[in-house]
């Protein structure tokens, strides 16, 4: 495993027990009458498909340096259209509660939304100065 996929991961699970505990106490505290109890399977969601995100990543760096940029973009937009199916189908399915159910999962994407732009931003913005500085080295 490398450094980058532990500390991913790691966060990643920091986050998500931050969005499940602080977030359910808080949704539960201030609005109870909405509470619902699959609550704690969003963060869950995004836990788990940040881990395939990671995973598909790493792969990609290995193999496809070059487009990570691409993949990367595709990676969202296929977390996107699965939160979409997640979201219509609970909403299809379990009719109750379907807007607060709607309007916390799109909390926690943006939430997730961020927190990933930001960890492979900062990732990639540490990266090129090593890759310059080796450069430099060889020439």
């Amino acid at each position: 495993m490398t450094i980058t996929k532990r500390n991913y991961l790691l966060h990643t699970a920091l986050l998500t027990a931050l969005t499940g505990i602080l977030g359910g106490w808080a949704y539960f505290s201030i609005n109870p009458h909405h509470y619902f109890g699959g609550y704690p399977l969003i963060p869950f969601f995004f836990f788990v498909f940040g881990a395939f995100m990671i995973n598909m990543t790493e792969s990609c760096r290995q193999r496809m340096p070059g487009r990570m940029l691409q993949i990367y973009l595709l990676i969202r937009v296929l977390r996107m259209l699965v939160s979409m199916i997640v979201m219509l189908i609970y909403c299809v399915v379990v009719q109750e509660e379907a807007r607060a159910f709607l309007l916390t999962f799109i909390a926690n994407y943006l939430i997730y939304l961020i927190y990933d732009s930001w960890f492979f931003f900062t990732f990639e913005a540490g990266r090129k100065p090593k890759k310059k500085s080796n450069d430099e080295k060889i020439a």
